[in-house]
């Protein structure tokens, strides 16, 4: 059965305070639906300072998610670290675990746009000794052990649920993250399929004695949306996944690998593309993806075309993969 996934990350250029409360309380209708017919995970994000609403906090969201659905994970994939007061997060972490009985899962990594380190006054040239310490940090934090931390003895409590601690994975596309998951004993989350970095990984783990595993995107990670016509969809609503995707690839330069990263500039582009596809019910079933990941509402998709694709995705797709 392959691991499914909806994404959620509230996207919506030039919604009101109004539509954005509608927007954010049909996603935890989506998630619940989501989760009453068996989809695996829940999966949010966090960006900051963004014209078109990209959600900005992701804990406070995945606490909302967790209280309306009983049984799948909530991923925040991935959390900006350096960002964080490392014992505040400790805490938010903890009490999300408690609460869900272990259903949150954290990917830490440290971003990849100076404008978001700039707006919370965080020096960017130090965003690698910044995650060195949140993940240390966290770590003792949760053994509910009294420890040094910025010369205080601190003590954090509560405990967290899960032995012997949350579900928390370090994430990136380079072999300084790769370095540091290895280091602490932490599962490695590329950001895209890079079977050269998981050996690498892999061999830090045996250079520091420690153990850990990857969970690594598959070769072919698109970005779906189910419909039952999708040429119309592509004409009526291709713009909202162009939005994202033009959003996405402005943030990304350099060595910055991600496994949904598109150069498209118009929707046709995008389209032959692939790695945002529209697809029938029938179409999804036979890629034969081992990871699907849903995008209802992607780029501000209106909310009755995201609940029409889940629907389907739910009720047409999900049964026929577990035959």
């Amino acid at each position: 059965m392959p691991v499914t996934v909806v994404r959620l990350n509230l996207v919506a250029p030039d919604a009101t305070p109004a539509a954005l409360h509608e927007r954010y309380a049909a996603a935890l209708e989506l998630a619940r639906y989501a989760d009453d017919h068996g989809v695996t995970t829940v999966q949010t994000e966090e960006h900051h300072g963004v014209a078109d609403n990209w959600l900005p906090s992701p804990f406070t969201f995945a606490g909302a998610l967790l209280g309306a659905t009983r049984r799948l994970a909530v991923t925040v994939s991935a959390v900006i670290g350096p960002l964080y007061d490392p014992l505040r997060l400790a805490e938010d972490i903890a009490v999300l675990d408690l609460l869900s009985g272990g259903r949150l899962v954290t990917v830490a990594g440290i971003g990849y746009r100076p404008e978001e380190y700039a707006m919370f006054g965080v020096d960017w040239h130090r965003r690698g000794r910044l995650q060195d310490e949140l993940l240390e940090t966290v770590l003792k934090a949760w053994t509910g052990e009294e420890f040094t931390h910025r010369g205080r003895t601190v003590r954090v409590t509560p405990r967290p649920f899960t032995a012997p601690h949350p579900l928390l994975l370090v994430g990136g596309s380079s072999r300084a993250a790769a370095r540091r998951a290895a280091r602490l004993g932490l599962p490695f989350f590329p950001s895209a399929h890079l079977p050269e970095l998981e050996a690498y990984y892999k061999d830090r783990l045996a250079e520091y004695g420690t153990e850990g595993w990857t969970m690594m995107p598959a070769a072919e990670t698109p970005l779906l949306h189910i419909a039952e016509d999708p040429d119309r969809t592509w004409a009526v609503y291709g713009s909202h996944f162009l939005h994202e995707a033009r959003t996405y690839a402005a943030w990304q330069s350099g060595d910055i690998r991600s496994a949904v990263r598109s150069s498209a500039t118009t929707v046709e582009e995008l389209r032959a593309e692939g790695v945002y596809r529209v697809l029938t019910p029938q179409e999804c079933v036979a890629q034969g993806l081992d990871n699907l990941v849903l995008h209802p509402l992607a780029g501000g998709m209106p909310v009755e075309e995201g609940r029409r694709s889940l629907r389907l995705f739910c009720e047409e797709v999900l049964p026929r993969l577990s035959d």
